[in-house]
């Protein structure tokens, strides 16, 4: 079990294939020079491509894609086992992704998580439940497997929604025909009873699929009167964010962007053709909308009334997801996954006050 540094008090620290003076000459040799945002607070350090953020009462708990969750109590973080059916993938863009606690998690200890796996002749996303038992989550029921799966686009935010359902947002697995498929689930926004069952209030009859034509949605939310946004990246910029509705279709391959066409649904928000966010979590808070973003290496302000959008934390680097709670917003970044600059003690769990 591994160990960090959280609200700076030093706690020893072991990494795969590197001792903690060896990581930590690595991270100053790479470390970027940014300007550090004001009023955040780091809560926790050294964490590993954490990717999904999950709280119940004082407890947060991240997943990390290698395939660990992080336990955040009291000031003090741990690293803890997860115990897995299938053999995760080493893919850049795949691993343990979406995780959310049931409902009744302080007495069931359950929880729900989205990982891709290897298996002759290739790889696949799968649903399942994860319950604790001894600070180990194990696999303990599959509800929904061999979701098509490719080096990119796997989509993988878990959220459970006001009407009790769990949604899950699937990539086009780098192959955007499977968007437009209605027998695929690939490209594709999902929902499904707790117990990996399908509605009987779905859209399209015996199907998961609640709504479809995503490139590669990560990141869900909704507002108090049920309003459902969700995040997607688009090809190279025209990154988006949508409001989903049942049964309709978002466009890619054929649209993107600002473009239009009749019965599909344009976005409610691009970044365009000449900028890129890659857009990740997402929280909704007081009309506001917060997007992760990884390629705009920021937290997103969009104000549902205005139209006006605004970085509200930047210099951090990637950020992966965002949670709202009580006025306090908490973000995770992602410079540890090859593609951004290191910082002393990435990634790094953060917190802010948001304004009132």
């Amino acid at each position: 079990m591994k160990s960090f540094i959280v609200k700076g008090i030093a706690i020893a620290l072991l990494l795969s294939g590197c001792s903690a003076q060896e990581r930590l000459s690595y991270e100053r040799e790479n470390e970027a020079q940014v300007q550090p945002v004001i009023g955040h607070e780091v809560i926790a350090e050294h964490l590993e491509l954490p990717w999904s953020i999950a709280k119940y009462g004082d407890i947060i708990y991240l997943t990390e894609k290698k395939g660990s969750i992080v336990k955040i109590e009291n000031g003090l973080a741990e690293r803890q086992r997860v115990e897995l059916e299938k053999p995760l993938t080493s893919a850049s863009e795949t691993g343990l992704f979406g995780f959310v606690l049931a409902p009744d998690f302080p007495v069931s200890n359950l929880a729900y998580a989205y990982y891709t796996y290897e298996e002759s002749p290739g790889q696949y996303n799968r649903i399942v439940t994860l319950r604790l038992d001894a600070n180990v989550w194990k696999e303990e029921s599959v509800l929904l497997d061999r979701i098509l799966s490719g080096v990119y686009h796997n989509g993988g935010r878990l959220e459970i929604g006001p009407d009790g359902m769990l949604y899950a947002t699937v990539g086009d697995a780098f192959e955007s025909a499977n968007a437009q498929n209605a027998n695929l689930l690939g490209g594709k926004i999902l929902r499904m009873n707790l117990d990996g069952s399908i509605p009987s209030d779905n859209p399209f009859p015996n199907s998961y699929v609640y709504s479809y034509g995503h490139r590669n949605p990560q990141g869900m939310d909704w507002s108090p009167d049920g309003s459902f946004y969700a995040t997607e990246h688009g090809n190279r910029a025209n990154d988006e964010v949508n409001l989903i509705e049942a049964a309709q279709n978002y466009g890619w391959p054929i649209i993107e962007g600002d473009e239009q066409q009749e019965d599909m649904v344009s976005p409610l928000f691009t970044s365009g053709s000449d900028e890129t966010w890659a857009p990740s979590g997402l929280a909704y808070s007081d009309n506001m909308l917060y997007v992760a973003a990884l390629r705009g290496s920021a937290v997103i302000q969009f104000d549902l009334e205005t139209g006006e959008r605004h970085e509200i934390v930047s210099g951090l680097g990637r950020i992966r997801d965002v949670f709202v709670e009580d006025g306090i917003l908490y973000f995770i970044s992602n410079n540890t996954d090859g593609r951004g600059q290191l910082q002393e003690n990435d990634d790094k769990l953060y917190k802010i006050k948001l304004s009132s």
